[in-house]
């Protein structure tokens, strides 16, 4: 799907969704808090969030870690007032950027006018972005000597019963979210391609997949 198309598409599907996004949200998208606290940036460091939604995981994150700096970027322009209003409120504007892009073709310099971040993650936005393959390779891209990339989505519910995994996806398919049954090969190709190692779980009988990449 082209960039303009898809943006479209987000900005239709969370015009009203994103007043309940994050109260909604808190009940099935498991992980979110571990790969935060998983973060550990270095003081002075910089965190990226790829689609960052209405920068709820920017906030908690900023919160948790007072000596780094934030960046966020997301597709949908509606999501992204509610990120700004939201930054705000807290009282962080001065320690989280925002802005629009896509995570297919982007780089921290295009963006934000850096060269390179000591993190960069992504949570449950894999599975809404055409050509999400090429995430994973821009995020690498992204990371400064000893980074670290943080991916938390969906898994293969392969522990769950079938029942529930079909109703998830059922429920999924109305937001145009499909989950990535080969995410873990793709980030391990653009490890090796890189040089970079990976670690891999399943979180939750598979309810979720977490994967950070490091050098």
């Amino acid at each position: 799907m082209p960039t303009a198309n898809h943006a479209d598409s987000m900005d239709a599907i969370y015009r009203t969704q994103r007043h309940i996004y994050d109260l909604t949200r808190k009940y099935y998208l498991l992980g979110r808090d571990r790969l935060i606290d998983d973060l550990a940036p270095p003081p002075g460091g910089l965190v990226l969030e790829m689609g960052c939604g209405t920068a709820r995981n920017l906030i908690v994150a900023a919160r948790r870690y007072p000596h780094a700096q934030f960046l966020g970027f997301d597709i949908s322009e509606a999501m992204l007032e509610n990120a700004r209003a939201s930054i705000m409120r807290a009282g962080l504007s001065d320690r989280i950027q925002v802005t629009k892009g896509d995570a297919t073709a982007f780089t921290p310099r295009r963006l934000f006018g850096i060269g390179r971040v000591d993190r960069v993650f992504c949570s449950y936005t894999l599975s809404m972005i055409p050509g999400w393959e090429q995430a994973i390779e821009a995020g690498a891209a992204a990371l400064a000597p000893g980074g670290r990339m943080h991916i938390v989505d969906f898994g293969r519910q392969q522990g769950l019963p079938e029942w529930f995994a079909r109703g998830l996806h059922a429920w999924l398919d109305r937001f145009q979210v499909s989950p990535r049954r080969d995410m873990e090969a793709v980030v391990r190709q653009v490890a090796h391609e890189r040089g970079l190692l990976v670690e891999h779980r399943n979180l939750y009988r598979g309810y979720a997949q977490y994967a950070v990449v490091r050098g």
